[in-house]
Parts: structure tokens; sequence; C-alpha cells
């Protein structure tokens, strides 16, 4: 069955927060396809879109401009929600974009880097341990006291909720929603074909997040 990822873009988004999330999923499912018999290989195991609050173009940190494949589409059209961070300062003040966040009924709604603010704003993330990028941890514990946030892990599990420290480490984090969604056996081969050298050493969160409180 194939599984709808959607990935958030909104202005001053941080490239590599989306862009590797997207690499991770449409290489996974490259690999899946090639690896599959013809006559069950005609359906891609994900499909990646970016979503927007308007249908225009995005200016990305830098200065790319990134065209959005769709305006925020209604809950249940999204397996996989990946909420992107960057400067969030004006996207925070989007109640449209934050709302859309909570109403979301995804399998796994993930966040990169500040991308956390937004989840936290949404309301998804109340007593869980998380993780965002290292130089806004102090300020998202300040934000939102009833957070747990953790220092140097790649990313956070809690289950239906994930998040990831900054930038590269989405790539991380998204490796590892490919093993929890399609394997460990595809996780690692798309690793393998982006060549890149993944960081498995995420935190799997237990229910109660007291215990991360007492070490």
């Amino acid at each position: 069955m194939m599984l709808s990822v959607g990935i958030l873009v909104f202005d001053k988004v941080e490239i590599l927060d989306f862009a590797g999330p997207y690499e991770v999923f449409s290489a996974a499912s490259r690999v899946h396809a090639r690896n599959m018999p013809l006559q069950m290989a005609a359906s891609a195991l994900f499909r990646c879109h970016l979503v927007a609050e308007e249908m225009r173009p995005v200016h990305a940190r830098g200065g790319m401009k990134v065209l959005p494949d769709c305006v925020l589409p209604p809950p249940g059209d999204i397996d996989v929600l990946i909420v992107p961070g960057g400067d969030v300062s004006a996207v925070l003040e989007r109640p449209r974009v934050i709302d859309w966040i909570r109403a979301q009924d995804t399998r796994i709604t993930a966040s990169v880097c500040t991308g956390a603010f937004l989840l936290a704003k949404a309301g998804l993330l109340n007593r869980l341990p998380v993780t965002t990028h290292w130089e806004d941890q102090a300020e998202l514990q300040a934000r939102y006291p009833s957070l747990v946030v953790l220092q140097d892990r790649p990313w956070v599990d809690c289950g239906k909720v994930v998040t990831s420290g900054g930038i590269s480490a989405g790539i991380d984090m998204s490796l590892h929603l490919v093993e929890r969604l399609a394997g460990k056996q595809l996780a690692h081969a798309t690793a393998r074909q982006m060549e890149y050298r993944w960081n498995t050493h995420g935190t799997d969160s237990p229910a109660d997040p007291g215990l991360f409180r007492a070490a």
C-alpha cells in the first residue's frame, strides 16, 4: 500500500529540513521498486508532496524558490506529515497552519529542527520527551515547560509523534521512519543508495516521560 508523505513548506524554511526527508522517502521508493518483482512494482511505496498554505513559490532560506504541490489538504489525506524548521517566527503566528497541523489524522507526525516549535504550539508535544536543533533546545524548553527536551539525540520517537535535531538529523529521522514503516533492510539499503552515514542512535521513548526527568 502506498503511503502519502506530506512535507510542509513555508517562507524561510531550512532547505535540507524538507529536502532531506523528501530524498529519503523518494529514494526508499526507488530502491523498493528495484527489488520488487515486475508485476508488483507499479505502485510506489511512498508518495512525497510539498504542502503549503498558499499555492505560490515559497522562499526558502538561502533564496531558493520552491513550488508546493498542494494547499493544506484535509485530514486523512496524509499518512506521514513532516514539519521542517528554519526561521519559524512568522509561521508560528499563522493560525491556519497551526490549526491544520493539529487537525491532521496521520500515522506519524514528525518535526525536523525548529519544526518542533510548530508541533508544540499545535499541542502535539505536551508532556513528551522531544528534541530540536541544539541552538534552540533551551528556548523550546522555556516556551513549553511541560516538554522534556533531550540533548544529543538525532531523533526522539514517541510513537505517533517523532521529533529530530537540526538540519541533517532530519535525514537520520526519516531513515528511521522508513525502518518503522517498511523494515530495516529497506532503510539500510536506502542509506547506502544515498551514500549517507546513517546515525541510528536515536531514542525510542518509553511511555512515561518522567523516566527521562529522573535521568
